[in-house]
């Protein structure tokens, strides 16, 4: 288990600290809908988490098979819907991977990201396609 402390600052921003290194993340409402955006909302953070998670995956079945992967990009982007309730719509994202596009692990890094567990905690109605780019 893992604890977040977050605390309301006034003028819808939060910190948040994370319990067992102290690092805090701050965050603010996005502009359309009454923040300033001085730092990542909320829905951001499940648009970064998503990210990192699967470079992370993707790190950790590198790490395993003894692959350098350093330079890996992942880019969200994060799509609200147009309807109420306001939520994240899609998150179509590409992650750039430095080793070549015929790579013999290619396939199980592939399958391994998309089972990270922030993907396999969003909702089934989020649009979430990733594209894959081989760059090595």
């Amino acid at each position: 288990m893992v604890e977040v402390h977050i605390d309301y600052e006034g003028q819808l921003h939060c910190r948040a600290v994370h319990g067992p290194s102290g690092a805090e993340v701050a965050t603010d409402a996005p502009i359309d809908n009454e923040g300033r955006g001085e730092s990542f909302s909320p829905t951001d953070l499940v648009a970064t988490a998503f990210g990192t998670c699967l470079l992370t995956i993707i790190g950790i079945v590198a790490r395993r098979k003894g692959l350098e992967i350093n330079g890996a990009v992942a880019n969200v982007q994060k799509v609200m819907s147009n309807d109420l309730p306001r939520r994240i719509a899609a998150l179509p994202t590409t992650i750039s991977i430095p080793l070549p596009a015929d790579h013999p692990e290619r396939a199980a890094i592939e399958s391994a990201a998309l089972t990270c567990p922030v993907n396999e905690s969003l909702r089934p109605d989020i649009d979430r396609p990733v594209t894959f780019l081989w760059e090595g």
